[in-house]
């Protein structure tokens, strides 16, 4: 028996996909898993907060247009709360702007004064290694 010891490997990082739609948490699963992160999912913002409250991922993707809490609703509860607000969140969403700015939404997010702005916004379709570079960055450390 040899007596050296293997280092522990360092815990992936987990990542809770928030979207009511299974294509596309199918697919950020793929590029997360892919990318070596853990992944959990709900399919709506009431499902979510009790995930992130209980699971304290390290980054969540979140859609904003879902069934019972909006993503906004989820966005602001987790940002108020001060155990969660820590949590970088990346919004994922096809909710555009007036006269289909895809960034309209995060003009609209990053100009509220009750809550800080997003993370990350990605429109969708999402750009994948944009996605992926901007995940990695948020959760480098």
């Amino acid at each position: 028996m040899s007596g050296s010891k293997q280092a522990a490997s360092p815990r992936a990082k987990r990542v809770l996909i928030v979207d009511d739609e299974p294509d596309v948490i199918g697919y950020l699963e793929m590029l997360l898993n892919d990318a070596g992160y853990e992944t959990f999912t709900a399919g709506d913002g009431t499902t979510a907060l009790e995930m992130a409250r209980r699971e304290r991922p390290d980054l969540v993707t979140l859609d904003i247009s879902m069934p019972r809490a909006s993503g906004t609703r989820f966005y602001k509860e987790v940002k108020k709360d001060p155990e969660l607000a820590p949590i970088p969140v990346v919004i994922v969403t096809a909710v555009t702007g007036y006269g289909g700015d895809p960034y309209g939404y995060e003009k609209f997010l990053s100009h509220r004064s009750l809550v800080p702005p997003p993370e990350g916004f990605f429109p969708k379709p999402i750009d994948r290694d944009a996605f992926l570079a901007a995940v990695q960055k948020l959760l480098a450390a």
